[in-house]
């Protein structure tokens, strides 16, 4: 009896017994393991097979691009399907049902993204601080003229890498886990903070992320916590990651376009090949706009849009409690 009560109790602290599913934070730790397990397998499986770069007529770092490729879309089946199975959740719950508001959002989403980057390229072209140096470039010494395949397979390339390791990063970070966590914490924290806790954790999860990319620093990091944040309250304030999944697809491709570094990263295609001359501090220099203090200007204003959106869609600004509320496909006890 006594062993038996203990394994009760054991059972009580791993699975909720009301719905019959792992409690948060084990559902979560099982989930890394698994999705990571997924992703090892489907990848060696299925996985690009290398080949010399001269082979590709790509660039060293392109090539790493296209081989990267095929493992985010590993990534975002293993991460999505596991937490699928685990969480019991309907998709929709994710953020995730494609419905004309959802595309509708994502239009947004992008026109927000690429917006932003471009106003970055006027103001310091404007002010001095950038100088366009040619079109349709592949490196600060390599040009190619316009509609060269060349030139159009090394951006096409690109758009691929970034609609599919945006829209992983969204769906793991914002979707999963800022799901997961705001449901753990409903219990302590009330519905409201508890959403409002997670999206501030998630974002310094994203901003913590990025902190090991080339040339980060404390600044880029907290930037990137900023807009991580900016990106969770696309979500929270919606329920669907239709603009965050465009806004952070189109930022990363437009600032590639102007030939600024992304997170760190040179992408080594862009249509206007550019050189920034202007206070690192500023320009965020080698780390690109992310890093730099032009990107806080640029946050008010795509909190100003998002707000001005949901309004204008949804008609009301708030955040949504429902985030806390597991839509599950399975009845729970008592019928709820």
């Amino acid at each position: 009896m006594v062993r038996s009560d203990f394994i009760m109790e054991v059972r009580g602290y791993l699975v909720n017994p009301e719905e019959r599913r792992l409690r948060t934070p084990w559902r979560v730790v099982v989930w890394l393991f698994a999705a990571g397990f997924v992703v090892i397998v489907l990848s060696a499986l299925f996985g690009v097979v290398p080949a010399p770069e001269r082979a590709t007529g790509l660039t060293p770092t392109l090539y790493a691009v296209a081989e990267q490729i095929w493992g985010f879309i590993a990534l975002s089946i293993g991460g999505i399907g596991i937490g699928y199975l685990l969480d019991r959740r309907t998709i929709a719950d994710y953020g995730l049902f494609p419905d004309r508001q959802w595309w509708r959002d994502a239009g947004f989403g992008v026109a927000l993204g690429f917006g932003l980057p471009t106003l970055v390229l006027l103001v310091q072209v404007a002010v001095g601080f950038t100088v366009v140096t040619g079109v349709l470039v592949a490196s600060p010494s390599e040009q190619f003229p316009f509609g060269t395949t060349d030139a159009v397979v090394r951006l096409a390339l690109l758009a691929a890498f970034f609609l599919v390791q945006a829209t992983t990063e969204e769906i793991l970070v914002r979707g999963y886990l800022l799901t997961n966590l705001a449901e753990g914490l409903a219990g302590t924290l009330g519905k409201w903070r508890s959403v409002v806790a997670a999206t501030v954790a998630t974002g310094a999860l994203f901003g913590v992320l990025h902190w090991t990319n080339p040339s980060a620093s404390l600044l880029s990091t907290l930037n990137i916590t900023l807009y991580g944040i900016l990106l969770g309250a696309c979500y929270v304030l919606t329920g669907r990651l239709g603009i965050a999944c465009g806004f952070h697809v189109a930022w990363n491709y437009t600032l590639s376009l102007w030939s600024f570094p992304v997170s760190g990263l040179a992408t080594g295609a862009a249509l206007l090949g550019t050189r920034s001359s202007g206070p690192a501090l500023v320009t965020g220099g080698s780390f690109g706009p992310e890093g730099g203090l032009i990107a806080l200007p640029l946050l008010v204003v795509g909190a100003a849009a998002l707000s001005w959106w949901v309004r204008r869609e949804y008609g009301t600004v708030e955040i949504l409690e429902a985030i806390a509320t597991p839509d599950l496909r399975i009845r729970t006890r008592g019928g709820q």
